[in-house]
């Protein structure tokens, strides 16, 4: 783990006009590292992530990715850095349902024009660390919901990514279901020097991460 966060917010505020989603919030994230973001619906937790991750622009305070600032990039650009430094999970997958699970893993890489026989052939290398090597030809509707969402744990990491956000990545699984996605999500971010940031409304996938904040009215510790 390096000496320094990989990824840094300050003075994080956000207003969709009355409301204020995001009121002064300072965060860091580090490499090999997993940050819970916790609280009640509404508080705030996916506006940080989609903060964080470059998705929307702060009204105010800055955001930092290994040293350099991104929240003042043009949308091209934001674009660009999300896809080469972020990976994504939700609770959904979002898996494109037309192509196999080995297409849908390697599908980053593409668009990062990199050739099919190097693509499939890095999206192939975590299928087995996964427990999905018999599954590369199956399509999204032909998978459980915890092998679906270890398709999606493959896809956000593929590219290499410096920090890997989950937005309420188990919601939709079974208690058992739930243990092991975190588990493999842990330990594979963790092999991959990445920061991991998950947003959730479960104790019990909060209590599993490195640290925990908690964010109520826009705001990092404020009692419930």
């Amino acid at each position: 783990m390096s000496d320094a966060p990989v990824l840094i917010g300050r003075g994080l505020t956000k207003r969709y006009g009355d409301v204020v989603a995001l009121d002064g919030v300072d965060i860091e994230v580090w490499r090999g590292e997993s940050l819970a973001l916790t609280g009640p619906s509404g508080s705030g937790k996916t506006t940080l992530l989609h903060v964080l991750a470059g998705i929307i622009r702060p009204d105010s305070g800055t955001v930092h990715l290994e040293g350099r600032r991104i929240d003042d990039l043009d949308d091209r650009l934001r674009t660009r850095m999300r896809a080469r430094h972020f990976g994504f999970v939700f609770q959904e997958g979002y898996l494109v349902p037309e192509l196999t699970a080995l297409e849908n893993v390697a599908l980053p890489l593409l668009l990062q024009r990199r050739s099919k026989d190097d693509a499939f052939a890095e999206a192939r290398r975590w299928f087995e660390p996964l427990g999905i090597a018999r599954l590369e030809r199956r399509r999204p509707g032909e998978l459980s919901g915890g092998q679906a969402q270890r398709v999606a744990i493959a896809r956000a990491i593929v590219t290499g990514p410096s920090v890997v956000f989950a937005d309420e990545p188990t919601a939709a699984l079974d208690t058992e279901t739930t243990h092991r996605t975190m588990e493999l999500l842990e330990q594979v971010t963790r092999h991959a020097g990445a920061g991991l940031v998950v947003v959730t409304h479960d104790p019990a996938v909060a209590a599993r991460c490195d640290q925990q904040m908690s964010i109520r009215d826009g705001r990092i510790g404020v009692p419930a």
